[in-house]
């Protein structure tokens, strides 16, 4: 497994940055592929490996402007791989929203009650 994961963000995908020796993970930007499972299958695959072997600490970062439904259930199942890892690692996830944006909080609040962890969630 590579040290790190770096996938540039494009206009429809976010930016990935996943640096596994120091546990810093972050997803950025807009998240509306055309196909979600796809793009974002080698992301869930890495975060799997990633916690065979987790650091001490793993900070979780999401930054999202947007996100389709379809990157939604992406995105759950990668909080629900954090809440997995959180049984034997200490799991900081971090929900950035920007003020005003009730619906991107909701989402936050939603994900941390699904996975059973706790999301910090912050105004950008």
């Amino acid at each position: 497994m590579p040290d790190e994961l770096r996938i540039a963000a494009t206009e429809d995908t976010p930016e990935i940055v996943f640096d596994n020796k120091a546990g810093n993970f972050l997803i950025s930007g807009r998240s509306l592929p055309e196909d979600a499972f796809m793009f974002y299958n080698s992301i869930i695959e890495w975060v799997v490996e990633y916690s065979k072997n987790p650091s001490a600490t793993t900070n979780f970062k999401f930054n999202l402007e947007y996100f389709n439904t379809a990157s939604a259930k992406q995105i759950y199942k990668i909080a629900s791989l954090l809440c997995e890892l959180s049984k034997k690692s200490k799991v900081n996830v971090v929900w950035y929203y920007d003020e005003g944006d009730k619906d991107m909080q909701a989402s936050g609040s939603r994900f941390s009650k699904l996975c059973g962890i706790n999301f910090e969630l912050v105004k950008n």
